[in-house]
C-alpha cells in the first residue's frame, strides 16, 4: 500500500512540475485522488466521471487543457492531502494528447455509480417534466444516456451540478449558446426541481 501511495505522490510532483506521468496506471491513480476510486466520487462537490463516453471525457479534458473552460481550485481528497490546491486547467495542460485519450478510454469503460443523496419527491416529479421538455434533446433518458457524448446528469452529485449551473448563469463557465440560453431562462424553482429529479435517479 505504501509503495502505491508513494507512486501517486511521485506522479503528483511530476505533473505539477510539467513532467509527464510514467504510466496510465499512475495517471489514473492521480485522477482518483479527487474523483474517487474507479472514478466514482465520494465528494459532493466533485463529479463522478466513471461511465462517461470516451468522447465526453476527452472533450472535457481538452477544454480544460486549452483554457476554454475555467476550473475551480480544489484540494486533494486522497493520497497526500497536504499537496497544494490545484485545478483542472493546471492538471490538463500537463497531459499529452495520448494521455488524454488513454484516460478517456479507461474511465469510459467503468461503471457510473449514482450518488446516494437526499431529494424531494414532489420536486423531482416536477423536475422530470421540465427535463422532458427542456433537456431531452441533449440529455436523453432522463440524463442517463452516455450516447449523447455529454456529462451524465442523473445520479450526479447535486452540489456539483448546482455549482455548474450557477457558473453557467453567472457566465463563469463557457457552454454552447443554446445551452446557455436554456439555463438562463430557467427560474430558480425550476433549477431546484431539475436538481431533485437528477438526484432521485439512484
Amino acid at each position: 500500500m505504501m509503495k502505491g501511495r508513494l507512486a501517486v505522490w511521485a506522479v503528483a510532483l511530476c505533473i505539477s512540475s510539467g513532467v509527464q506521468a510514467q504510466s496510465l496506471e499512475e495517471t489514473v491513480a492521480f485522477c482518483e485522488d479527487c474523483h474517487g476510486k474507479g472514478g466514482v466520487s465520494l465528494e459532493s462537490d466533485v463529479p463522478t466521471i466513471a461511465g462517461f463516453s470516451q468522447f465526453a471525457i476527452s472533450d472535457i479534458l481538452n477544454v480544460y487543457k486549452d483554457g476554454s473552460r475555467a476550473a475551480i481550485s480544489s484540494k486533494f481528497r486522497a493520497g497526500d492531502t497536504s499537496r497544494a490546491e490545484t485545478d483542472m486547467n493546471k492538471i490538463a495542460e500537463k497531459l499529452s494528447e495520448e494521455q488524454i485519450e488513454q484516460l478517456a478510454v479507461h474511465f469510459s469503460k467503468l461503471t457510473f455509480v449514482p450518488a446516494k443523496q437526499p431529494f424531494d419527491a414532489e420536486l423531482a416529479a416536477n423536475g422530470e417534466k421540465i427535463h422532458t421538455v427542456q433537456c431531452t434533446k441533449c440529455h436523453e433518458d432522463g440524463g442517463t444516456s452516455r450516447d449523447d457524448d455529454v456529462g451524465l446528469l442523473a445520479g450526479q452529485w447535486t452540489p456539483y451540478l448546482r455549482t455548474a449551473l450557477t457558473n453557467f448563469r453567472n457566465e463563469k463557465r463557457d457552454t454552447e449558446p443554446k445551452m446557455l440560453k436554456l439555463v438562463m431562462e430557467l427560474s430558480e424553482s425550476e433549477i431546484e426541481a431539475l436538481l431533485n429529479y437528477w438526484a432521485s435517479q439512484q
